[in-house]
Parts: C-alpha cells; sequence; structure tokens
C-alpha cells in the first residue's frame, strides 16, 4: 500500500529547483513539485547565515524515499542538502489516485 506524503528540499536558485522537479518528475519519484521563494535563517560552520532561496514540496510515495533521497544527493548542489519527509495522514482520494499514476503505483 502507498504511504503518499511530502518532502522538502531547499535550494540556491530557482533554475536548480526546476531542474530537480523535472529530474524527479522524469523518474516518476514525484508526482507533482511546487517551488516557491522563501528566506531562510539558519547557522553553517559556526555563522548565522540569510538566504533567499527556492522551497521544493515534492509529493510521493514515501516508500520511495531511499530512491529519492538518493537522486537528490546525487544532484543537489549543498553539502547537507534539507530532505525531509512528512507523511500525508488523509487526502482527497481523487488526487491520491492521480499521484499513484504518476508515480506508477497501482494502489492508491
Amino acid at each position: 500500500m502507498a504511504s503518499y506524503g511530502v518532502i522538502l528540499v531547499t535550494v540556491d536558485t530557482q533554475a536548480t529547483g526546476q531542474a530537480i522537479a523535472e529530474a524527479l518528475i522524469r523518474d516518476r519519484l514525484a508526482a507533482c513539485i511546487n517551488l516557491f521563494p522563501v528566506y531562510s535563517v539558519y547557522t553553517w560552520k559556526g555563522e548565522i547565515q540569510r538566504d533567499n532561496e527556492w522551497q521544493l514540496i515534492i509529493k510521493t510515495d514515501l516508500a520511495q524515499f531511499a530512491v529519492l533521497e538518493t537522486k537528490l544527493k546525487e544532484i543537489h548542489p549543498y553539502d547537507v542538502p534539507e530532505i525531509l519527509a512528512l507523511p500525508i495522514h488523509q487526502g482527497a482520494s481523487a488526487y491520491l489516485s492521480w499521484m499513484a499514476e504518476q508515480i506508477g503505483n497501482e494502489e492508491s
């Protein structure tokens, strides 16, 4: 049975986000990916950083997380990319069925 969720990933530029999104969609590791600008504040190497970034919200079957994580690590420009998975506990059945079709799942 599919275990749907969203994976949060930030990147440095819109172009990088689009390239990652297209790669994941092409490989059927995600059904849909939203990108939007965010302002991030965090500590890196002991210094407070403030950066404009792009947030990706990747809708997928979390059963594919290991494959998706490996792919992200291969193509992501950061040394330590944000890759956080959050489960979807409920959703519209028609949308979840559509997700299943996009990522190659028979079940919804």
